[in-house]
């Protein structure tokens, strides 16, 4: 089969795909793609997800969470922002938060990705008419906000502490650059572009010497450098990087390091302030450093990230202990029940962490993503689509209140999941990373292609010299852990030369055997890696041992001492209230029995405690005498990801030894 025939095959819908569908390019489909690096990602080009967990959820991108954000932005003014715009009464009419631009240009990244993904004609219509309302509120110099510049409003740039500007041009420019690498150059490209050079202009040297108070900017200028190959905007990038932590932006009441402004990024060890600003940061940062070869600056992302995995993350993969300034709290303080693991910080450190892996081919970076992706991406929405989680604690200890339908919640209330916020952020934000999902599943070097994520897929994998390979995987993960890579392509001219295809074992499959030609090898964890000429018709299983198993905490994270909970694979499960038919606040789990599995479900031995009421709660007894003790026997857990889909409920991840 041609490549071309190959191209048609992997990219086929049932519906003929728009004329200009998939930018062309090296980077074709990729929402990053590093100018050198370890690893060369493969994108949607390259990727197609076929079923199982990952395919159900872009299903559900596709045909609810992208709408359900498209009427929201509407309902909410944020688009309509940008008719008032060319009505001139926008000083008196518009409606948001000084970055509500940005999600508008979130949800256009999503479309983006997902008309490139699937040629959807309705979704490109849409796309389109969103461009012709936000045009023509660009200015000549490419200046582009609906908050600030036109009479009645505060001058350009006049608050770059809160005022996300340059925010708001980083979600412009990743949008333009998503629409670029899946349909080529358009109006909307040129948009972006225009933005940037208008940034470059105001911010280069000589110009105003400050950054933005929420870093995203420079994520976005090192990837249009990439796609428009033009080096000034790697360059302001860089300058924006190098001003940061040198109390430019001033103080506040939560510190200068809210916004990563007390130190630079070099001399940082470990990550604090806002979890969100930190990692966007650290992302542009580590293209910067792998585009321009600055080891110094790659060792330094990469020591303070693996130190923040390390000490100030939770078992989910969410960052961030703290409500008050939604910061990263310090070394090892990481409470369940005031978790604030926002959804942006879990896509942020997805994006950080999948750039370090294209950049080292380091296992641990893949993990990280696996754990973020399946604990707090997906956990994010509800299974119709329609309501989303801001928040993401880990321990629930009222029911919670179900949400007005029509109206948006509070953005720190994560007691259920709500239609939308008046941050509207993280719907935005998990609807762009899940409809480029492909992205994320596989890469290449000189030597052959990796797969660092399990879904069933369709993979082209053009390998470093030239040759492409196809590929066929097969698998039912994470309820099941074997996956099946079948060769369904090699050039003729190509048989008999060999190439290395490289499995992620995760850190937590003790026991996974690698099956070749049907002999059974027992691998660590890392790559499992087969070199051979292959054939078409090859079949490499990887067999991962997806039982549920007790995960205990470092002794060091005092909030969960004592306490244990279960994981089934990549999955973090926890205790419902509408499965334990009681509060899971009096609950604790007998660690003597193991966890069982029956009929698709894990279950765990329970006893619930109810205690007396006391006047005062401490004393020199060491325990209070029980009212009442009740053995529940064997209770079913649940994924932490569909956790309160049933309605309200208490909930808990880590659930006390009996």
């Amino acid at each position: 089969m041609s490549s071309p025939e190959r191209a048609r095959t992997l990219g086929a819908t049932t519906e003929a795909p728009l004329t200009h569908l998939l930018h062309t390019g090296a980077d074709r489909g990729l929402p990053v793609a590093p100018a050198s690096g370890r690893l060369r990602p493969l994108g949607l080009g390259e990727v197609q997800i076929t079923g199982g967990f990952w395919a159900d959820l872009q299903k559900l991108n596709s045909s609810a969470m992208i709408e359900h954000c498209e009427k929201w932005v509407e309902r909410m003014g944020w688009t309509t922002n940008f008719d008032s715009v060319v009505a001139g009464t926008i000083a008196e009419s518009r409606r948001g938060r000084e970055f509500s631009d940005s999600d508008v240009y979130k949800l256009m990244e999503a479309m983006a990705w997902e008309i490139g993904r699937t040629g959807d004609h309705a979704m490109d219509a849409r796309f389109e008419a969103l461009v012709a309302r936000i045009a023509p509120v660009q200015e000549a110099d490419g200046y582009l906000s609906t908050k600030f510049g036109r009479p009645g409003q505060q001058p350009r740039y006049s608050d770059l502490q809160w005022g996300h500007e340059l925010y708001c041009y980083g979600h412009l420019i990743q949008a333009g650059v998503a629409r670029g690498r899946t349909t080529g150059e358009d109006e909307f490209v040129r948009l972006a572009v225009r933005a940037a050079d208008h940034v470059c202009e105001a911010f280069g040297t000589g110009g105003i010497d400050n950054v933005c108070g929420h870093p995203e900017i420079e994520v976005a200028l090192v990837e249009l450098s990439r796609y428009t190959g033009d080096r000034k905007y790697r360059d302001q990038a860089q300058l924006f990087i190098d001003r940061r932590g040198h109390g430019r932006l001033g103080d506040i009441e939560f510190g200068a390091q809210y916004f990563q402004d007390d130190a630079p990024v070099r001399d940082t060890a470990i990550m604090t302030g806002h979890s969100v600003r930190a990692l966007y940061l650290a992302a542009g940062a580590a293209d910067l450093a792998v585009d321009t070869g600055d080891g110094e600056l790659l060792a330094a992302i990469t020591s303070q990230t693996l130190a923040t995995l390390a000490r100030r993350t939770y078992l989910t993969g969410g960052m961030g202990a703290h409500h008050e300034g939604e910061s990263f709290g310090v070394d090892y303080e990481l409470p369940s029940d005031r978790a604030y693991s926002e959804t942006c910080a879990g896509v942020a450190s997805v994006m950080l962490n999948q750039r370090l892996l294209l950049a080292s081919g380091e296992a641990a970076h893949a993990d990280a993503v696996e754990r973020t992706l399946f604990n707090v991406v997906a956990t994010s929405p509800s299974q119709d689509g329609t309501a989303f989680y801001y928040t993401n604690t880990l321990h629930q200890r009222v029911p919670g209140t179900i949400p007005d339908e029509d109206e948006p919640s509070a953005r720190a209330s994560s007691s259920l999941r709500a239609p939308f916020f008046e941050v509207s952020c993280c719907p935005t934000n998990v609807a762009r990373t899940v409809a480029s999902l492909g992205s994320y599943l596989a890469s290449v070097d000189d030597a052959g292609v990796q797969l660092h994520q399990f879904a069933s897929a369709q993979i082209l994998a053009p390998l470093g010299d030239g040759r492409t390979v196809g590929l066929s995987v097969e698998t039912r993960y994470p309820d099941d852990g074997l996956i099946r890579v079948t060769v369904i392509d090699v050039p003729s001219e190509d048989q008999g030369a060999e190439w290395t295809l490289s499995l992620r074992v995760p850190a937590w499959a003790e026991r996974a055997v690698l099956r070749v030609d049907g002999e059974a090898t027992s691998v660590a964890s890392g790559y499992a890696q087969v070199t051979r000429a292959f054939a078409v018709g090859d079949v490499v299983e990887l067999e991962l041992p997806v039982v549920a198993r007790w995960t205990w905490p470092d002794a060091r994270v005092d909030a969960v001492r004592g306490q244990v909970a279960v994981e089934r694979g990549p999955l973090v499960l926890c205790l419902e209230s509408t499965d334990l038919g009681a509060s899971v606040n009096i609950a604790s789990v007998d660690t003597s029995v193991p966890p069982i599995e029956l009929d698709g479900a894990v279950l765990v031995q329970v006893t619930t405690t109810e205690a007396a009421d006391v006047a005062w709660p401490f004393g020199a007894a060491a325990e209070t005498d029980p009212l009442q003790v009740t053995d529940r026997g064997l209770i079913s857990l649940v994924p932490y990801h569909s956790w309160a889909n049933r309605g309200p409920s208490t909930m808990r991840v880590w659930m006390p030894v009996a």
